[in-house]
């Protein structure tokens, strides 16, 4: 019986692997140009370091972390999320020290044990970026507004930013309070997850996808109205300043995040077009995670958005490489003529393809046009001893003759 991949864990293969390394590339581009880093953290961490960061009461937690006790009886998990482990490392290797801010950003996959479904899988793929050691909200609308810039170059108008303020420390226990009377008033009308949350995690049971909760949390206490000055003022502050760059938002006053490490600002990119899974990007401010996990009292926030989402929403984009040149050659010495040509293009940096089964002309080309190819070039026993053959640009239909000789081939490839 043939072995598969595990339910959830999905192969990326030629054709759509592209796409993935286009949105890579842009994320790199984009993010360096703001002044961030890149960061690679291990895929393996000390179960601890979530339960303390995410909370002992998040479904992630609870429910969907690949927890287990490896051969030295240490509890470790495969990463649920990128921002814990970023962390980890700032304390760690005192980066504050060298200096005060940091802004990194990290690309790999994350695992949770998930029921999987369109965009949703048990191995996914994040780019996050994070940014520690400020609490100027301009620091917020400048990650909002780099977020924002990713998508563009992307070309995609979707996914549209929403925003909220979970506020802080010292003004959210009120309004926990709040909703916890709220929501204990209707119990009956909750779902079993939500009816358990609400003396645990009252905020999630805003989040629920049931239809049943969302209409009976519809006139929950809104935690706008329960922000201390402090908060009020940095929401407000950060407001202005993605109005004064152009950045569009729409505050969403239910928005709550599945990581109880969030306050001040959080938020969301959301899209119609995934059906369910309407997030594509989500984060927000996480002020006191870091001296939670051990670390100095440093402010940060950040993101993480789904490369799987991402690459659904480019749909149709065709993004498989094109090659420069194929190189179709008949007979034994031809095939090895190509080979040596090929070898030499290749080192300056064109993309050479050719057939390695001496197959007929008629089958080279198809080939040829299968690849793509931006040019063919022919070789045969006539152009061996003329020690010329024609390069054709298909595209075009034009055709010359050019010296079997890579300098003279390049000419001709990159006028």
């Amino acid at each position: 019986m043939a072995i598969t991949a595990i339910k959830g864990f999905n192969d990326i293969l030629p054709g759509e692997v592209e796409k993935w390394q286009h949105i890579e590339a842009v994320a790199r581009r984009v993010f360096e140009l703001y002044g961030f880093a890149e960061i690679r953290i291990p895929i393996l961490e000390k179960t601890e370091l979530f339960a303390r960061s995410i909370g002992d009461t998040t479904d992630i937690v609870e429910k969907e972390m690949y927890s287990f006790t490896d051969k030295g009886e240490n509890a470790v998990t495969l990463r649920p999320e990128g921002t814990a482990g970023v962390m980890r490392a700032i304390i760690e290797h005192k980066l504050y020290s060298q200096d005060p801010v940091a802004k990194l950003y990290y690309l790999g996959p994350m695992f949770r044990y998930e029921r999987p479904q369109k965009g949703r899988y048990r191995q996914f793929h994040q780019i996050g970026a994070e940014v520690t050691g400020v609490t100027d909200p301009t620091v917020d609308a400048q990650v909002l507004t780099m977020l924002g810039h990713f998508f563009a170059e992307l070309g995609l108008t979707e996914p549209r930013l929403q925003i909220n303020s979970l506020g802080c420390r010292e003004c959210r226990p009120a309004y926990r309070q709040a909703l916890t009377d709220f929501l204990r008033a209707r119990l009956d009308q909750l779902c079993d997850d939500c009816r358990r949350r609400v003396e645990t995690n009252p905020l999630r049971a805003l989040d629920c996808k049931s239809a049943h909760c969302q209409e009976a949390t519809a006139g929950a206490p809104s935690v706008l109205d329960h922000l201390c000055p402090g908060c009020d003022d940095h929401f407000a502050q950060t407001r202005r300043h993605l109005e004064r760059v152009g950045t569009a938002y729409a505050i969403n006053p239910r928005m709550v995040r599945g990581l109880d490490y969030y306050t001040r600002t959080t938020f969301e990119l959301v899209t119609g077009l995934l059906g369910a899974q309407s997030a594509v990007a989500a984060g927000g401010r996480y002020d006191g995670l870091i001296a939670d996990l051990g670390g100095p009292e440093i402010p940060g926030i950040g993101f993480a958005l789904g490369v799987e989402r991402v690459a659904l929403l480019l749909a149709g984009e065709e993004f498989k490489r094109r090659p420069d040149l194929f190189i179709a050659a008949l007979g034994g010495p031809a095939q090895e003529e190509a080979f040596r040509l090929m070898c030499a293009l290749q080192r300056q940096g064109v993309a050479v393809e050719l057939d390695y089964a001496g197959k007929s002309l008629k089958s080279q080309m198809r080939r040829a046009d299968k690849f793509n190819a931006r040019f063919t070039l022919i070789i045969g026993e006539a152009e061996l001893a003329r020690g010329t053959a024609p390069l054709k640009e298909m595209d075009a239909g034009r055709q010359e003759e050019v010296a079997l000789d890579a300098r003279a081939v390049v000419a001709v490839l990159r006028r």
